[in-house]
């Protein structure tokens, strides 16, 4: 079995992709993806043991991958890991500024640290890693940019500091998108809502399972998202499909930024999912539950 994509099988070939937090969850899917329709992924993340099994997995499925070990609130790092990348491939021709990370927390209760930890991880980790890749080799070549960030519009209750730098990397999606545009630079954003993502294994599961019973009854698609839905999302913006699209965002999100809660939903089953990913792997709260 390999991957399901609705796009094209070669619409990437030839052409080298960076996928950061590409070792799991919907960087691991999108790297999937991307490999399946051609593209080399390089996948960038801080565990070599993740990075290697998706590897494996994408160079098993008939892809070609190759990972760099980085923190990417690192700006040395960042720069020469992007070096290496273009020494290596001779060009980038697209980005998924994807890794980040947060912790449920009210905002009174957020330290300092927690605070800085969570903007570098969301915001100047993916500011740093598209300029050096702009500077280092788009500028002069254009490319495409796609930047994750998250439903934080009307705020993001719990997750305040998550919230700020999602809000923070929109801002800097539409600044680059008109500063870049000059030199065929694309860059855009995606916002997964409740995406069933591996990423929800890292909350604690108690909290998450008393989320997940009432999670459905807000979303007007009735369901969560998986993992291959926003990996569409991501390929369509980094694909010729999307060359008058610079500075957007597309919200995967079934809805739930829409909903006001002043409009009562109904239960229903009439969105189903597309499973496109042969590899997905459910979150074990989910399982545990």
């Amino acid at each position: 079995m390999s991957y399901r994509s609705a796009f094209r099988q070669d619409l990437f070939a030839g052409q080298t992709i960076i996928v950061t937090g590409g070792g799991s969850g919907i960087g691991r899917c999108t790297a999937h993806e991307l490999a399946a329709l051609g593209a080399h992924v390089v996948l960038v993340g801080r565990k070599i043991e993740k990075l290697e099994a998706t590897q494996a997995e994408i160079i098993t499925d008939g892809g070609s991958a190759s990972f760099k070990i980085a923190d990417i609130r690192q700006e040395e790092l960042v720069k020469n890991l992007v070096a290496e990348v273009v020494a290596e491939r001779g060009a980038i021709h697209g980005l998924v500024n994807n890794a980040g990370g947060q912790f449920p927390m009210p905002l009174e209760h957020i330290s300092k640290n927690g605070w800085d930890a969570v903007i570098n991880n969301n915001l100047t980790g993916g500011f740093l890693f598209a300029r050096e890749v702009f500077r280092q080799y788009m500028r002069d070549n254009g490319g495409s940019i796609v930047n994750i960030i998250a439903d934080m519009w009307g705020g993001m209750p719990v997750m305040g500091h998550s919230g700020a730098a999602r809000a923070g990397m929109m801002s800097f999606t539409e600044t680059a998108a008109v500063e870049w545009a000059s030199s065929g630079v694309r860059v855009n954003a995606v916002a997964p809502g409740f995406i069933a993502s591996s990423g929800m294994d890292n909350y604690d599961p108690a909290v998450a399972k008393e989320w997940f019973k009432t999670m459905n009854d807000g979303i007007p698609s009735a369901r969560m998202g998986d993992e291959d839905e926003v990996s569409s999302a991501i390929v369509f913006l980094l694909s010729p499909a999307a060359t008058y699209v610079t500075g957007d965002c597309i919200r995967v999100d079934g809805g739930s930024a829409l909903n006001t809660k002043l409009f009562p939903l109904k239960k229903h089953d009439r969105m189903p999912a597309q499973k496109a990913f042969h590899r997905a792997v459910k979150p074990k709260v989910f399982s545990e539950s």
